[in-house]
């Protein structure tokens, strides 16, 4: 079940796919420019070439904090065990050559951007121009503008604030008391109904009341004899609403608000993971369309700087070519979708063909469903050697079609509702038991049941009655996870 059982964050980070072939400190002759030189004159570029962006405050860091922050999702956030096994994967993934994190960028007004200590002056001066990039998007793309107003544009020090108020938890109840929490708000990370406001009201605990038809004028005269005393029809006595009133899909906002014996410490580890969750939802949404924006800008960028010097440019774009070239090398075909080589090639696609200012439209009105349905044409498909592939059970990987249709709905398939089973709250029955559904024909597959039940014992956990969820298995056999008695 993609209900996740550990938590993640979604910055925006620019990593090679590996590490091999970096260009070297900035050995530029006979320059003694440095990068604040080098981003002031790009900044300023950036303005004459049209490019609207929110300011972007520029830290450097060590290479393990930068791990820390890509890991973490944030410079300071909540402290979680999830945490320390994606950390440790990161450094395995780094020594093996795989990954090597350029920068790591939050968007807000102002934006904060990090980059590492260790890169090149060549690099870093790439990483100027590909935060500008993001800023630019980010200020501009209506589901950043939304989410930002929404969440906050300070994400930095809301989170450090939620932070220091887990610690006072932790110091009140206990690391397991608050890490059992923890572990039930991050596995519904993504839970949430982004179509609903972050900052919304309980609903009515009455049914309102109906109110009484109004006659026509004509029939009226016919219901009432002249003279005649209507007398007031009697008061009928409130009815409960059922609560949900209808399928409610954002599991966190509803725990947090109706779960029958939780404290206000864990309800509000419940909301903090939620506006965290409502912060990250753009950049999960936009990856393939904002990855590809700051890397057409970077490239244009350092293309039109005729103050680079010549070496600095050349160790620069290989790093580019580093970042947005396909996983895959030479003539050999890559199973892995690269959103850097995909998002710099559609709108490289784009500009070319429908120019600057439709691109600009395309980025404030679209995400990447309607960036890849509408602008990934068979034309650019071809080019990139796309296709979907299928894997048999004894390993067998082949070509299943080139149909440009279902290459788009590849790509987009696991982006749906968050990359979340579309999991919703149907009932909360007399004795406080919770009933949950998943919609699989929406879904269009089943869960996997182990980490399903998984999950099912961290929502027990802090509903203390018990729980049951409606679904089907990878057979499409319909399943009901036993109701959970609450622990003791």
């Amino acid at each position: 079940m993609s209900m996740h059982s550990a938590g993640h964050g979604h910055p925006h980070c620019s990593a090679a796919s590996s590490s091999e072939g970096g260009a070297s400190l900035g050995d530029h002759a006979g320059s003694d420019a440095t990068l604040a030189d080098y981003a002031e004159r790009i900044e300023a570029l950036a303005v004459e070439l049209g490019m609207d962006f929110y300011p972007v405050n520029f830290d450097m860091v060590p290479n393990n904090f930068m791990v820390e922050i890509a890991v973490y999702g944030l410079p300071v956030r909540m402290r979680h065990w999830s945490f320390g096994v994606r950390y440790i994967h990161q450094l395995v993934r780094q020594h093996m050559g795989h990954s090597k994190i350029f920068e790591v960028m939050f968007p807000g007004d102002p934006c904060h951007a990090f980059m590492l200590e260790q890169n090149s002056l060549a690099e870093n001066t790439l990483v100027t121009a590909h935060v500008l990039g993001h800023a630019d998007f980010a200020k501009n793309n209506q589901l950043f503008v939304r989410f930002i107003e929404m969440a906050g544009s300070h994400i930095l020090e809301q989170s450090a604030a939620r932070a220091n108020r887990l610690e006072r938890a932790l110091s009140a109840h206990g690391q397991a008391r608050v890490e059992a929490v923890l572990d039930a708000a991050l596995a519904l990370e993504t839970h949430i109904d982004v179509n609903q406001a972050l900052h919304r009201p309980r609903f009515p605990e009455f049914v309102a009341p109906r109110a009484p038809a109004e006659a026509a004028p004509f029939h009226d005269r016919y219901t009432r004899l002249p003279g005649e005393t209507v007398e007031a029809p009697p008061n009928e006595a409130p009815q409960r609403a059922p609560v949900p009133p209808q399928a409610e899909y954002d599991l966190l906002w509803f725990i947090a608000q109706y779960a029958p014996d939780m404290e206000d410490w864990e309800r509000d580890i419940f909301l903090a993971v939620r506006e965290e969750a409502y912060y990250f939802h753009p950049i999960y949404a936009c990856q393939i369309m904002n990855e590809g924006w700051a890397s057409y800008w970077h490239a244009r960028l350092l293309r039109e700087a005729n103050f680079l010097p010549h070496d600095l440019y050349l160790a620069a774009i290989k790093s580019h070519s580093d970042v947005v070239r396909p996983f895959a090398t030479g003539r050999q075909l890559a199973l892995s979708l690269n959103p850097y080589h995909l998002g710099f090639s559609l709108w490289e696609h784009i500009i070319d063909k429908f120019g600057i200012e439709k691109a600009r439209q395309i980025c404030r009105e679209e995400d990447d469903f309607g960036f890849i349905r509408n602008y990934l044409d068979r034309d650019l498909a071809d080019k990139l050697e796309l296709f979907v592939y299928e894997t048999r059970k004894d390993g067998e990987t082949k070509i299943a079609t080139r149909d440009i249709h279902a290459i788009r709905e590849a790509i987009l398939a696991p982006k749906y509702n968050y990359g979340a089973p579309c999991v919703s709250i149907t009932r909360v029955a007399g004795d406080g038991s919770l009933e949950l559904h998943h919609d699989y024909l929406r879904d269009g597959r089943g869960l996997e049941l182990t980490q399903a039940e998984r999950v099912m014992d961290y929502v027990g956990r802090v509903w203390r009655r018990p729980v049951s969820l409606h679904t089907v298995d990878f057979r499409g056999v319909v399943r009901v996870l036993p109701a959970r008695k609450p622990p003791v």
